[in-house]
């Protein structure tokens, strides 16, 4: 899920992005840009997060696991793994990176403390998240994006040589970390790694129980909800998310401060770093997917090799999809629905989690476990055209979505709101 970034003048993001890239196209270019990157992002990430939000959490790993995967079911849950997981939240951590970059160059032309303004928009995101995440959804990633956030502003003066070295360390770090541990637990005890196993191996009754839990109340949900946050917000955090998302904030950086996610840079440069991205990401997830097929999604061949591959392949995908919408960006493609979409994306963010828990939980609906893939994609096209409508419609009477405005009211306060409010803001 991600990087919500608001609301945003033209003329002023410009001289911002323009002094700390170097780049020579127009600025309302660079900042549209900016902002259909996000709209896509967060429009993508719906597809993904769907299925969490509709089937028991181990599908989400193991798609044999729960539900229909025959015909259209298996061809979208395919196009989904190679186009979309884990490549859209790649694009948002990028995002807040550069706006790390952009925030740190307002500061000292305004001689404002940059740290102080960042850490209050992170603590911000920090809140937000913790909100989302125990009283709503799990699968919250405001709450690791904001952690990650306070602590790469510390290199946000760094090279952007620099940064891309850091950032590939950064995230290679995650993976060193997670076989290492994942090896040490298969030459442990055979009890320990056997109980490890059966965690993430299918069984109806575990399946059963956690479908009951979010077809019932609130109060249900909360008893599955509230350690399955936890979980992810302490051990996936320390030994995968955090360097994960810190080296994709550096990378994002890095690639603001070159022009790359501006549209600043040669149609030939980007066709080239979407044919690489997308050739080389899609070949290390197809052969992860083959490994998994291969070893019917063993838990421990899957951590060690398959993961891996698809993680890896994830972030090469996931620099295709900046090159293809830089590429449309550069041809003037009108795509300001999806730039609305982008302005908005943290108020999008939180507001596909309402409409889809409305739609799966209890409290709602009630849907959870009965709607197969196919289905769940009827229901992401749905989401995506009121959304795209709906921004569009807001933004043509506001300047900030509701929740960017309550981020931007707590970080500057309400006697500088006012003057705030005519500066790029991406939170």
């Amino acid at each position: 899920m991600n990087d919500g970034s608001l609301a945003t003048n033209a003329s002023a993001g410009a001289q911002d992005s323009e002094a700390l890239s170097g780049a020579a196209a127009q600025g309302s270019t660079r900042i549209r840009s900016l902002d259909v990157l996000r709209g896509v992002g967060v429009l993508g990430m719906l597809a993904v997060h769907i299925q969490l939000f509709a089937f028991p959490s181990l599908a989400r790993l193991n798609p044999t696991a729960y539900g229909d995967f025959r015909g259209v079911n298996w061809w979208l849950w395919l196009a989904t793994c190679v186009l979309a997981d884990g490549k859209f939240i790649s694009i948002f951590a990028m995002l807040l990176g550069a706006s790390i970059v952009m925030q740190a160059g307002r500061a000292a032309a305004q001689a404002v403390p940059a740290w102080r303004t960042h850490m209050r928009r992170m603590a911000a995101l920090l809140v937000l998240g913790l909100l989302h995440a125990y009283l709503l959804w799990y699968g919250d990633m405001l709450v690791p994006l904001a952690l990650c956030g306070a602590v790469v502003f510390l290199a946000c003066r760094v090279s952007p040589r620099r940064l891309l070295i850091l950032g590939g360390l950064a995230f290679a770090i995650g993976s060193v970390l997670t076989i290492w541990l994942t090896w040490s637990l298969a030459q442990g005890p055979p009890v320990d790694l056997d109980a490890w196993k059966d965690r993430y191996t299918p069984r109806r009754v575990n399946m059963v129980a956690e479908i009951n839990q979010y077809q019932g109340g609130w109060d249900d949900q909360m008893r599955y909800r509230v350690p399955a946050a936890w979980e992810n917000q302490t051990w996936n955090f320390a030994t995968r998310l955090f360097w994960q998302i810190s080296g994709l904030m550096l990378i994002g950086m890095a690639l603001f401060r070159l022009g790359v996610l501006s549209a600043a840079r040669s149609r030939a440069s980007y066709r080239a770093m979407g044919a690489a991205g997308f050739g080389g990401g899609v070949l290390l997830i197809s052969l992860g997917l083959w490994r998994n097929f291969a070893t019917k999604w063993d838990p421990l061949d899957y951590v060690l090799l398959s993961q891996e591959l698809m993680i890896w392949g994830n972030l090469l995908v996931a620099l295709g999809w900046v090159a293809l919408v830089m590429l449309l960006c550069q041809r003037g493609w009108h795509l300001r629905p999806v730039a609305a979409v982008g302005r908005m994306a943290l108020t999008n963010y939180l507001l596909q989690t309402m409409i889809c828990t409305t739609i799966f939980y209890g409290h709602g609906l009630g849907l959870f476990g009965q709607v197969d893939r196919a289905g769940q994609f009827a229901i992401v096209l749905g989401v995506w055209a009121f959304q795209l409508l709906a921004s569009s419609a807001w933004l043509g009477y506001f300047a900030l979505g509701p929740v960017e405005w309550v981020v931007r009211l707590i970080v500057f306060g309400p006697s500088k709101f006012g003057r705030s409010s005519r500066v790029v803001a991406d939170v």
